[in-house]
């Protein structure tokens, strides 16, 4: 059974995962309206990786005897000046997800609650994995400026990423 703090706690996560999946798909449509079609395609990854994220934490609360309580989704962005503005953002995004995690975290061993200590270490790991792999971008980004032949290199390696569900 979850104490009523970390239950809280959990379910202001479900709707920062949410929130993280309304902004990635924000990014899909701006990615599209520049025909940056390999950024889209990025983004739409992402968006069924926040989701995944949200459900995760949704079955865990109630595997646990709590109750999810959704709440209202904030309206992300919608406009950036530029791809690398764009991806900045998602880093200072994912380094806050990262810091409500480890919160999380810590509320979990402020309370003894094991089970969601263990639960929480998966997205631990997955928080240094976004967090590189968005930091890997900004730095592409910032390598190639405002060169076309770079970005359109960079959208055409973009296009690669598929999202397959973690087991």
């Amino acid at each position: 059974m979850l104490k009523k703090k970390m239950l809280k706690a959990l379910n202001n996560q479900i709707n920062a995962e949410l929130y993280s999946s309304y902004l990635y798909l924000s990014m899909e449509s701006y990615f599209q309206s520049v025909s940056l079609s390999g950024f889209a395609g990025w983004m739409r990854g992402q968006v069924q990786e926040e989701l995944f994220h949200g459900m995760k934490f949704y079955d865990f609360v109630n595997e646990r005897g709590g109750r999810v309580t959704l709440d209202s989704i904030a309206k992300p962005d919608a406009d950036w000046k530029t791809p690398l503005a764009a991806f900045e953002h998602i880093l200072k995004h994912e380094q806050m997800v990262t810091s409500m995690i480890n919160d999380l975290m810590d509320l979990a061993i402020a309370e003894q609650d094991h089970a969601t200590k263990i639960f929480l270490q998966w997205f631990v790991s997955e928080q240094v994995e976004e967090e590189a792999s968005v930091g890997e971008v900004v730095d592409k980004l910032r390598l190639i400026k405002n060169e076309s032949s770079g970005l359109f290199f960079l959208d055409a390696e973009m296009s690669k990423r598929v999202f397959t569900l973690p087991e």
